[in-house]
């Protein structure tokens, strides 16, 4: 007898346990999360986003509203949104790295500043200071409780890295994750330079693609643009993706739309983490300034 379809969800709100934990790099711990709650779990394509709610301390558990039968998500973040400070979640954005249906699992990859901490970001993150999600990610053991909303499409932007005749890609050490999906999503034999800003060699993840990827390390604060200026880019039209600090990659878009010559159109760029703010932190003037370039390069 076939089993019955699983109910859809009101909202993509999905409380999780750990399931397992290990290093991928020398700053770089993924998390593998399950549940029965996983049930119809989809990715719709590369780069997709989720929100991770980390308990207070002293909670076995994130306290999370219940959502409406109508899946009103305002009003479910509403009532979040007016829960007790103490009692509130931690609430921060992360990339989903990989979707195993037959195993019920997804993998959220956090990338850990410094020598015990000096940061966080999971590919949409704060640095500045070790934060709620880089403890609990250090301290992660099977069985821990985490909530997840997302992916959502009514939040996704769509990633397509074969768009264009080849594919340029940035990120920073907190966007690879991000990077990883992007790269895998890459067509057969599709052209790909991925710049890639990170400490040292060893925070170079594997980057497994069916695309003809180049990969070009930037360590240390190496100029992005620099980089550009100096190596020939390949003939033809471009399509770009580029994620990391904020201030950084809408930098780097200025650089490649008005020096290079890049149509505005054919960039993706998203600033996943501010520096001494996380990204769920109130908007800054120059987080409204990059919501308005987004509306013009759309």
């Amino acid at each position: 007898m076939t089993p019955p379809e699983p109910a859809p969800l009101p909202l993509p709100l999905r409380r999780l346990r750990v399931v397992a934990t290990r290093p991928l790099t020398p700053r770089m711990r993924r998390v593998t999360l399950g549940g029965p709650s996983l049930a119809g779990f989809a990715l719709a394509g590369p780069d997709q986003q989720v929100k991770l709610f980390f308990p207070r301390p002293g909670q076995a558990e994130p306290v999370l509203p219940v959502p409406d039968p109508d899946g009103d998500v305002m009003r479910w973040y509403a009532a979040y949104s007016a829960l007790p400070e103490a009692e509130r979640p931690w609430m921060r954005s992360y990339t989903v790295r990989a979707h195993d249906p037959a195993a019920g699992t997804v993998d959220i990859d956090f990338f850990l500043h410094g020598d015990g901490g000096t940061g966080e970001a999971g590919a949409r993150e704060d640095s500045g200071g070790e934060g709620p999600a880089t403890r609990w990610a250090r301290a992660a053991r099977p069985g821990d409780a985490v909530g997840m909303f997302g992916p959502s499409a009514a939040f996704a932007m769509p990633v397509d890295p074969g768009a264009g005749d080849w594919t340029l890609l940035y990120a920073d050490a907190c966007a690879l994750p991000a990077l990883a999906t992007v790269v895998a999503a890459l067509p057969p034999g599709q052209r790909a330079v991925a710049y890639v800003q990170v400490s040292d060699a060893a925070e170079v993840p594997p980057l497994p693609t069916a695309g003809d990827l180049t990969v070009r390390p930037l360590y240390g604060d190496t100029s992005a643009a620099d980089a550009l200026r100096a190596d020939p880019l390949p003939d033809g039209r471009p399509y770009v993706w580029l994620a990391g600090e904020t201030s950084a990659v809408r930098a780097l878009r200025r650089h490649l739309v008005e020096e290079q010559g890049i149509d505005r159109h054919s960039v993706h760029f998203a600033g996943y983490w501010r520096r001494r703010l996380a990204q769920d932190d109130a908007p800054t003037p120059e987080d409204l300034a990059e919501a308005r370039e987004r509306l013009a390069a759309g």
